[in-house]
């Protein structure tokens, strides 16, 4: 089960950066945030009503979902979507991966959990896998160009996902259930969103075109809906670094997506990055007892 999950979420939230960039240019990546996130607590609102689970939950618990969303569904999305806007998909997806050192520095510095060697080794071969996917990307990388502020806005909007990790992680510690708090989340980060921009003064545009509409609706279900619940379902599994290592292979979606659409050639150094990115995928998931990465105590935060 671990297995399809992890799987579903590569494949769909990898898909997402080809998404996103066709949403990007005619309408405020503060509207497309919202429309995505609305889009996807409306249909998660509908199967908590079909299914008949509980929404009802404490201040104190709105609090602590409202903090996830704004971390995870709204703040780190307007950062990388913004910082997306200066970088190619495939440096843009590099940038993303360090979630993974992330997320595992900030379960230490949070949680104070320990970190097995081999995580550490695995999320090392895929950073160097994916430098090696894409050095001729990074090799172009020009510092006076708008770059630089691209790659600083997608770094930072990482930081900011990981935190939003670390909510969740602490939310799903506290027994809160992963779809109902996915669900006020996004509905707390989508009027977040709106008050990001309310204060900018942006406005909420809509694109007609049929690439907009597609990519909107194929980004807030696919990749939002189906992808965060199989996301944060691994994170209560298999821990914070274990699942971010995701973020590791979202890339190669993303290259073999670019060699059907923009005819991206393959080289030896992507070969010799695939195999780097999926012998530290092996060392990440292969299963010791007792090394999973877990969220902190119920009565610590």
């Amino acid at each position: 089960m671990n297995f399809l999950l992890y799987s579903a979420a590569v494949l769909v939230m990898g898909s997402a950066w080809l998404g996103i960039k066709f949403q990007l240019g005619v309408v405020a990546p503060e509207a497309s945030i919202t429309y995505r996130f609305i889009i996807a607590a409306t249909i998660l609102t509908f199967y908590c009503l079909l299914a008949r689970l509980g929404m009802r939950f404490s201040r104190r618990e709105h609090a602590f979902m409202a903090l996830q969303g704004v971390l995870l569904f709204s703040l780190n999305q307007f950062v990388v979507y913004a910082g997306t806007q200066y970088l190619t998909s495939g440096l843009g997806a590099v940038a993303f991966s360090t979630i993974v050192v992330m997320n595992i520095l900030n379960g230490a510095l949070f949680f104070r959990t320990s970190v097995p060697g081999r995580v550490m080794v695995g999320a090392l071969l895929g950073m160097v896998g994916i430098a090696c996917v894409f050095w001729p990307e990074l090799r172009a990388f020009d510092l006076s160009q708008g770059t630089t502020l691209g790659l600083v806005l997608v770094l930072g909007g990482t930081y900011v996902a990981s935190l939003g990790n670390m909510a969740a992680m602490r939310n799903q510690a506290h027994g809160l259930p992963i779809v109902q708090c996915m669900t006020y989340s996004m509905v707390y980060g989508a009027l977040f969103t709106v008050f990001i921009a309310l204060v900018r003064g942006q406005p909420f545009d809509f694109d007609p075109s049929l690439k907009y509409i597609l990519s909107l609706v194929y980004v807030a279900v696919a990749s939002t809906a189906f992808g965060f619940w199989c996301y944060l379902t691994l994170l209560d599994r298999i821990g914070a670094a274990r699942t971010a290592y995701s973020a590791v292979l979202f890339p190669i979606v993303a290259l073999a997506l670019s060699t059907v659409f923009e005819g991206y050639h393959w080289t030896v150094l992507t070969v010799v990055g695939l195999a780097s990115i999926l012998s530290g995928n092996i060392l990440v998931l292969t299963r010791i007892e007792g090394s999973k990465m877990r969220a902190a105590p119920k009565g610590n935060i």
